[in-house]
Order: C-alpha cells, then sequence, then structure tokens
C-alpha cells in the first residue's frame, strides 16, 4: 500500500497539479486586479452597483412580510464571471497560444499532426483469418 502511495507522489502529476494550484492562486490575483480595474468601472457605467441586491421579484410569505429574491446578485456574478473568462481568454490564454504557434513554426515542426491509425480489419478478413487458422490448427500432424 505504501509503495502505491510512493509511486503516486514520485510519478510526477502530483507536483504538476500542486505547482498548478499555487500559480493558479497567485494568477487570480492579477485576473481580479483587471477586472476590479477596467471591467467593472465599465459595467457601472450601465448599472448602478447599490441597487443591484435590491433587484429582484417581492413576494408576501405567510407572515405578511415582503421577501425579495435577489435576483442582482446573481447576474452581477454571472457578469463578474463572464468578464474574468474574458479577460483569462484574450489577455493570457490567446497570446500564448500565439506564441507556442509562432515558436513551433520557427522550429519548423508543425504542432502536433495527427497521426494517422491503421485501418480496423473488416469482419469478412476477420472471419477469413479465424478460418485459416481454425484449418491450419485442425490438420493432422504427422507423427514425430
Amino acid at each position: 500500500m505504501l509503495k502505491g502511495f510512493k509511486d503516486f507522489i514520485l510519478r510526477g502529476n502530483v507536483l504538476d497539479l500542486a505547482v498548478g494550484v499555487v500559480i493558479g492562486t497567485a494568477f487570480t490575483a492579477i485576473v481580479n486586479a483587471v477586472v476590479a480595474s477596467i471591467i467593472t468601472p465599465l459595467v457601472a457605467l450601465f448599472f448602478e452597483a447599490s441597487a443591484t441586491g435590491e433587484f429582484g421579484p417581492k413576494v408576501t410569505n405567510i407572515y405578511g412580510n415582503e421577501v425579495v429574491f435577489p435576483l442582482g446578485d446573481l447576474i452581477s456574478a454571472v457578469i463578474s464571471f463572464l468578464a474574468v473568462a474574458v479577460v483569462v481568454y484574450f489577455v493570457f490564454v490567446l497570446p500564448m497560444n500565439t506564441f507556442k504557434a509562432r515558436v513551433e513554426a520557427r522550429k519548423g515542426t508543425p504542432a502536433e499532426e495527427p497521426q494517422e491509425e491503421p485501418a480496423a480489419a473488416t469482419e469478412a478478413e476477420l472471419l477469413v483469418e479465424i478460418r485459416d487458422l481454425l484449418a491450419r490448427n485442425s490438420a493432422p500432424r504427422p507423427p514425430a
């Protein structure tokens, strides 16, 4: 059991995952700063930020009190998520993919060409092969 755990730890995947989590955590600060500095002020041009929690349908409960379903908070969360996704893609992912493609082009090697797999045998070919094997194995053998 300990040998399996040791193999798992030393395989490298755990270390790669740990590095990814640490870098991702540090990267979050950058993305949040971009969103807070650029995207949030752009959204504030169209929506009043303080009113988002009060936006939504109001229903009277069984005690006669009014309950607000804060859809504004949900809409804010969706806009924030989309803003983060847009920033991550256009500021980081797209330029990195473009950079990698240029590096591969300079090396003169095509970027991951799909390799052709050998064509699978048809049912008829497999049946012929089975027949031939059975005939060869069932043929009488000369005495030794």
